[in-house]
């Protein structure tokens, strides 16, 4: 069934947290979520229709919020005005939405860098309550599970993807758990001009903060030289081959569980998104991505 927006509308302009009579505008670019701009008593926000838990995505209602709190509290990102029965109210951010360019332009990244380091180091300290660990290598397992018990149109590649999986794991070995964003989409980045800020919480959790880098270069196919140059800026030095390899193993899983959400996402959402398209630009970014893998 497709989703009724005025339907959506309506239970936007229904909430209780507005001074009087709203504007309301569809917001662009969600890939899993419906959304929407807000001005209210001249003020705006963005609204996101989150719904339910969705637990085939790792995704639980009480940890984004946990986490969201969590990155706000240490300035990474707008806090929660209001949430309830599955929709968020969020303060609206004024600045650009990045795109791969800007990920991809070395000033812009070595000022999502710091904000990455604050989010590693500092967020942990305001996690209150139950919150999510996140395992990209567990995620593809799931995934698979789904996907088979779904009977997809992938059933047939995915014990070849699964000893993949099973071989980056063993590669990327023991790791520094702390919380992470995990999500590191380009247009998760908002500039405002006086900083970066991060949005978007859903898969929030601790992990490995090498994957959060990979992820930042999966999604925004940073080049060799721009990537050595985001780990040396977030490390204070040079990779050396062992972090390379690790690092490597990670953007090759980074790309798979983009590919493998979309697969899932074929069957599980209904928004104006050509998943199967969206798959197979991730399966192919994926591809290129083990082949540089299996070369070190």
């Amino acid at each position: 069934m497709a989703v009724d927006i005025e339907a959506e509308k309506d239970r936007v302009r229904a909430l209780p947290c507005w001074q009087g009579t709203i504007g309301i505008e569809p917001l662009s670019g969600g890939l899993s979520n419906l959304n929407f701009v807000v001005t209210d008593a001249g003020k705006r926000f963005v609204v996101r229709m989150v719904g339910d838990d969705e637990p085939i995505h790792n995704v639980m209602r009480f940890n984004e919020t946990a986490g969201l709190k969590a990155a706000h509290a240490v300035g990474l990102t707008p806090g929660i005005v209001y949430y309830d029965q599955g929709i968020m109210v969020i303060d609206y951010l004024d600045g650009k939405t990045y795109e791969a360019e800007d990920v991809c332009d070395i000033d812009k990244l070595m000022r999502i860098i710091p904000e990455v380091r604050i989010l590693h180091e500092q967020a942990k300290h305001h996690i209150v309550g139950p919150c999510l660990a996140f395992w990209v290598f567990r995620v593809h397992r799931s995934y698979a599970h789904a996907l088979r018990e779904g009977n997809s149109r992938m059933v047939p590649q995915l014990d070849h993807y699964m000893t993949i999986n099973d071989e980056l794991e063993a590669a990327v070995g023991a790791v520094d758990v702390t919380f992470c964003h995990n999500d590191l989409l380009c247009a998760n980045f908002i500039d405002t001009g006086d900083k970066v800020w991060i949005i978007d919480w859903e898969h929030s959790g601790y992990g490995a903060r090498l994957f959060d880098l990979a992820n930042i270069a999966s999604n925004a196919v940073l080049p060799e030289e721009l990537e050595r140059q985001m780990l040396e800026a977030y490390y204070g030095a040079a990779a050396d081959d062992q972090r390379w390899h690790r690092y490597k193993a990670f953007r090759a899983a980074s790309h798979l569980r983009e590919a493998m959400w979309s697969m899932i996402s074929e069957t599980h959402l209904d928004l104006d998104v050509d998943y199967e398209e969206y798959t197979q630009e991730n399966l192919d970014a994926f591809a290129v991505a083990y082949e540089e893998f299996k070369k070190l």
